[in-house]
């Protein structure tokens, strides 16, 4: 749940920032776009589950127990900031926008 309120939040600031752009660009291929993103993101959090059975099943087992959260913030920021490189464009934000960050 944490991962996806992230990336919504991403999603809705890039969104308030790029306004009035964003409205214009706000249509039924853009919902789509969207969509699609945000599948993907779901597949790629699925894909952490991998290291996490793994260890889970090794000698590392206790200690990783407590510390995996590190794997979800860094899977969460890392997706974060995918997730700004592909709406900022999409919603006027960002270095195309008006030359500079």
């Amino acid at each position: 749940m944490l991962y996806n309120v992230a990336l919504v939040a991403v999603v809705i600031t890039c969104f308030v920032r790029g306004w009035p752009v964003s409205k214009r660009v706000l249509n039924f291929d853009a919902g789509l776009v969207l969509f699609v993103l945000a599948v993907l993101a779901n597949v790629a959090y699925c894909a952490a589950y991998v290291p996490d059975v793994v260890i889970q099943q090794s000698s590392y087992r206790e200690v990783w127990l407590r510390t995996r959260w590190i794997l979800l913030l860094v899977g969460t920021l890392f997706a974060a900031a995918v997730t700004y490189l592909l709406v900022s464009g999409m919603f006027g934000v960002g270095p195309n926008a008006n030359g500079n960050w």
